[in-house]
């Protein structure tokens, strides 16, 4: 702590003072982070393209199926909290660089197996190394960003979500037919993983008077924020982990993050499935119709995170932007699909799911909240308790919206369900005290 705080009272390199413009770093370490997200999401999606192929080769029957597309989540969310604690401990740096050099390496790796029990490892290790990215964005997002910039990173560190399941089926289907092999496509894959991940060791550093790419304007306008509160984080000290479990605004964040992740992972694994057998989707219109509602996801979330910063920095409330915020895009994501389930016409159910993702997404701004009720020195760890949360529903939810189409042969309940989820998103959220607390 004594560290960073020497970093932030530091002067700026003499040799800046004469820089006329403001460098923008800090904009494209999370333009960098979009990349990492998205080309998470892509290797994550990589297992269901191939599936059909890889079934067929080693004789998987249904269940094995369904144990293999579950087994990623199994790790990635356990390993929410450790990782967390691992990237306070450790820096972001290193974390992002080692985790993303070892999930690449994992999906080559992949390529090598001949039956379904080395693939299963190949997607534990995956779900173990792809567990740090999200909550050592978040950390960076405390050091790099000022409060009223920190909507636009979290929606930038988040967007990969949306953005790498449009893209990702169609990257991996187009590795797969210019190949002709799943093993090849898997190797291409984890190898540009790498490749990135090593690019983005050596361009990310913890602290923005690190990197020689800041000038002073740039220095200036990041740590004058932090200046402005050090003297208040002076006087305290870190809460303990435990003590923040307590508190009703972290508890409400975790409940708004797994309300949310119910309604993003339920459409996300069931989604195409309900075109098809709802509304009679083909293959190519499934497949077009997904990556425009999942890119309308994209949209809305930098729209999001740009709105939201833009109407902090006119003087309103944090507690008034991210209330009214997270609120309606529960509302509106629950009212579309309320809608969805009376609508019969095949465009109007896909510009209705289109506008729920545009608001829902909305939420990536949550990575933003753990800086901000944990302070700096607790927010990877908070970051991963909140994401441990999510992915503990992204286990669930998918099963349970099977069993529910299963019993009741239709989709009608099943889009109740997500009716409650963000209805429960907005209630929850609005619960929570966004204020800056001066916490270490």
């Amino acid at each position: 702590m004594q560290i960073e705080e020497a970093h932030l009272a530091a002067e700026p390199p003499a040799e800046l003072a004469g820089v006329a413009a403001r460098s923008s770093v800090r904009w494209k370490i999370f333009w960098l982070l979009l990349l990492l997200s998205s080309i998470n999401y892509i290797d994550r999606a990589s297992l269901s393209i191939a599936l059909p192929m890889i079934s067929a080769e080693f004789s998987l029957t249904p269940a094995m199926e369904g144990v293999l597309l579950s087994s990623f989540f199994w790790t990635y969310a356990f390993m929410q909290i450790p990782s967390g604690i691992l990237v306070d401990r450790f820096k972001s740096r290193n974390i992002i660089g080692i985790a993303t050099i070892v999930w690449g390496g994992c999906q080559a790796i992949a390529a090598g197996c001949f039956s379904w029990i080395p693939l299963l490892l190949t997607r534990l290790g995956l779900g173990i190394a792809e567990a740090p990215i999200m909550p050592a964005g978040a950390k960076l997002a405390g050091a790099w960003l000022t409060p009223n910039e920190r909507g636009r990173g979290a929606t930038l560190l988040d967007g990969g979500a949306p953005l790498g399941s449009a893209f990702g089926a169609i990257i991996i289907s187009a590795l797969i037919a210019f190949l002709g092999s799943w093993r090849l496509a898997f190797v291409v894959a984890g190898v540009g993983t790498v490749v990135v991940g090593i690019f983005a060791w050596r361009y990310i550093r913890n602290h923005p008077s690190e990197h020689p790419g800041v000038n002073r304007k740039e220095l200036a306008h990041i740590v004058a924020d932090q200046n402005a509160r050090s003297a208040t984080r002076a006087q305290t000290q870190a809460v303990p982990f435990r003590q923040l479990l307590k508190d009703r605004s972290v508890l409400f964040m975790f409940m708004s993050w797994a309300c949310y992740n119910s309604v993003f992972y339920g459409l996300m694994t069931w989604m195409p499935n309900y075109l098809h057998k709802a509304h009679g989707f083909d293959l190519k219109q499934m497949g077009g119709a997904t990556f425009i509602i999942f890119m309308c996801g994209f949209i809305g979330e930098l729209f999001g995170g740009w709105a939201a910063d833009k109407w902090r920095a006119a003087g309103t409330s944090p507690n008034v932007v991210m209330k009214a915020m997270f609120s309606s895009a529960g509302l509106v994501a629950a009212i579309a699909i309320l809608a969805v389930a009376f609508v019969k016409q095949p465009v109007a159910v896909v510009a209705l799911l289109s506008l729920a993702l545009f608001f829902l997404r909305w939420c990536g701004m949550f990575w933003g909240v753990p800086a901000t009720l944990g302070g700096q020195a607790r927010a990877g760890a908070l970051a991963g308790a909140m994401n441990f949360c999510g992915n503990i529903v992204g286990v669930i939810v998918p099963i349970l919206i099977g069993v529910i189409v299963q019993v009741t042969g239709t989709y009608f309940l099943a889009l109740m369900f997500f009716v409650v989820a963000a209805g429960c998103l907005a209630l929850c959220a609005s619960a929570i005290d966004y204020r800056e607390r001066g916490l270490a």
